[in-house]
């Protein structure tokens, strides 16, 4: 991780500094060439701008090149049908096929007959393998012909079996009163807000959340879309249940906490929910103000990719709206973030910059949007539905093939169920009746327990398999024993549990130096515990911006841990990052135990 992304975490005074700085330049720059840029497509990579060409096709993937699909034979048939299986397979339930072009990326076009006959035939191949098909869009190119031709983007979405919807997981950032948990309101709900904010009132978990209106505890939310694209939520009275047996691909979005009370809450959302991507809200009348800026530095810290919503565009002039724009364009060029930003105006872009976004790190798609006015909130559900998985179908299988751990982060009691516990499975497979050992205890201990049931989205689920959120009934386990920041993990896997451990940090943010005895809140993954600063390797301190390998000792009970995992920690204004490199396993400190 760069450590210039510490210019994110600094004080109020430095970041007004460095955004007055940033538009001096600009100006500089402007009175050089002697013009200013006017037009919006200078400061933006348009998506509309599209090459004469697109690039190769590879083998792996789930994009698919087609020249032309007309009246294919029989046998070519069952081969073109093979193949959309193997497409939908990596892209784990979701395909794109081009039509009209070759596979050396040429766009050559079809005239409209041949391409009513392709898309008839590739119609049929989805029916054949139990998926649907969704024009994305079509468009004009000039290829050698005075015939108009085209080419043709189409979704292959599989309808689910057995509940195998695809899932991505949304953490929703921003400051206090940005509008996020409204807008998931507007999706999740489907009716407009009224302006004072009625659209966010199913979303809250708390009375004393319903009386101010800000969000401290962490909620989940979900938006369906089936195979044909369509958007399917609560709108028409569904239950939970019911949108998942309709969908075949669920956004799961993480209601995070905006105000800097709440911070450890937000940390703790971003680093034991896996979040996919992240989507920051931020207010089109106040700008980038309090925690705008450290949430995008955290995001891009755990290095979660991060697209950005401008929200209550109702409420100002055009003029607001793009001044608020440039003001994030400035902070995503700048050094720590080197970012792309992709202004989206018309469907176009939004499919664009889906599948930029999802290829390139550093795309950052901006939508600007009204929960009020529903401006351009149709352009997000269409980014929504064609933003495809991070991971393929390969990793995914990786990660089965491995034993199971399960990392908790909510416990329940639930009346004539027993002890629940909520969170994600990290790898391998969970069934229902599975034997499984749970820890570290305060003594470092593992416990024997047994899963009784599985609920994914709360409707119920037999087979959880790795990368999903589930809950797992424990029956009359005694819940006591259990903690958020526990494994749930086979027998086999005999877990390394430490006291202390090394990791490789950055430090981004300290008022003076940081320094042996040091205590921070350390996150790593689904734990959250305060470690004292045993050792600096080769320093006596550290300042903002600085690099060391650090020993951390936690001070309450140990944990499980693995090499490689990252990490976050802070204490006040102090924040950094880093990687865990070298465990020391509790067995060397027994007179803690």
């Amino acid at each position: 991780m760069d450590s210039r992304v510490s210019g994110l975490f600094g004080t109020v005074s430095t970041q007004k500094s460095s955004s007055q700085g940033a538009s001096s330049a600009c100006r500089k720059s402007y009175a050089k060439n002697g013009k200013k840029c006017k037009n919006r497509s200078a400061r933006y990579p348009k998506a509309s701008n599209n090459p004469p060409y697109l690039p190769p096709e590879v083998e792996e993937g789930n994009i698919e090149y087609k020249l032309k699909l007309v009246n294919p034979t029989q046998y070519r048939f069952e081969h073109l049908a093979t193949q959309m299986k193997w497409r939908l397979q990596e892209g784990r339930g979701e395909a794109v096929y081009q039509i009209g072009v070759e596979d050396n990326g040429l766009l050559v076009g079809l005239s409209e007959d041949d391409m009513r006959a392709s898309l008839k035939t590739l119609h049929r191949m989805a029916e054949k393998v139990g998926a649907d098909i969704t024009v994305l869009r079509e468009r004009e190119v000039d290829y050698d012909s005075d015939e108009l031709h085209r080419i043709a983007e189409v979704l292959v979405r599989k309808v689910p079996d057995d509940q195998q919807f695809l899932d991505l997981r949304v953490a929703v950032l921003g400051n206090v009163d940005s509008g996020k948990s409204t807008l998931l309101g507007v999706l999740t709900q489907g009716e407009l807000d009224n302006g004072r904010g009625r659209a966010r009132l199913n979303l809250f978990r708390h009375l004393h959340e319903i009386q101010t209106g800000r969000t401290s505890s962490i909620s989940i939310e979900i938006l369906g879309f089936d195979s044909k694209g369509e958007v399917v939520n609560y709108s028409e009275s569904r239950t939970a249940e019911e949108i998942c047996e309709s969908a075949s691909k669920m956004i799961t979005f993480i209601d995070l906490a905006g105000h800097h009370k709440y911070l450890k809450t937000t940390i703790f959302g971003l680093t034991s929910y896996c979040p996919d991507f992240a989507m920051l809200v931020v207010s089109a009348n106040t700008g980038i103000v309090g925690t705008t800026r450290e949430h995008l530095g955290l995001a891009m810290a755990l290095k979660v990719p991060i697209f950005i919503v401008v929200s209550k565009v109702d409420l100002c002039t055009k003029g607001t709206v793009e001044r608020t724009v440039r003001q994030l364009e400035r902070i995503l060029k700048q050094p720590g973030c080197n970012k792309v930003p992709m202004l989206v105006s018309t469907t176009d872009d939004a499919v664009t910059a889906a599948q930029k976004f999802a290829q390139s790190p550093s795309i950052t798609p901006i939508f600007t949007l009204s929960n009020v006015s529903g401006e351009s909130l149709d352009l997000l559900k269409v980014f929504f539905n064609i933003l495809p998985p991070l991971s393929n179908s390969k990793e995914q299988e990786e990660l089965m093939q491995q034993l199971t751990e399960f990392q908790i982060d909510e416990i329940y009691t639930v009346p004539d169920v027993g002890t629940v516990v909520g969170g994600t499975l990290y790898s391998g497979i969970c069934r229902e009746g599975d034997q499984l050992v749970v820890g570290p205890t305060d003594d470092g201990q593992f416990r024997e327990l047994t899963v009784y049931s599985i609920q994914r989205n709360r409707s119920g689920c037999r087979v959880l398999r790795a990368g999903q959120a589930a809950t797992l009934a424990l029956g009359d386990f005694d819940r006591s024993l259990l903690r958020k920041g526990m494994v749930m993990v086979s027998p086999d896997m005999n877990p390394t549990i430490c006291w202390c451990f090394e990791a490789e940090i950055v430090l981004l943010f300290h008022a003076k130096t940081f320094h042996k005895g040091f205590q921070v809140t350390v996150h790593v993954g689904n734990i959250r515990q305060t470690a004292t600063v045993e050792a600096l390797q080769g320093k006596d301190e550290l300042r903002t911006g600085e690099k060391a390998v650090v020993r951390f000792k936690f001070i309450k009970h140990p944990e499980y841990l693995k090499v490689g995992a990252k990490l976050l920690f802070r204490e006040g204004v102090t924040k950094g990052i880093g990687q865990v490199t070298k465990l020391q396993p509790a067995s060397q400190y027994q007179h803690h135990l």
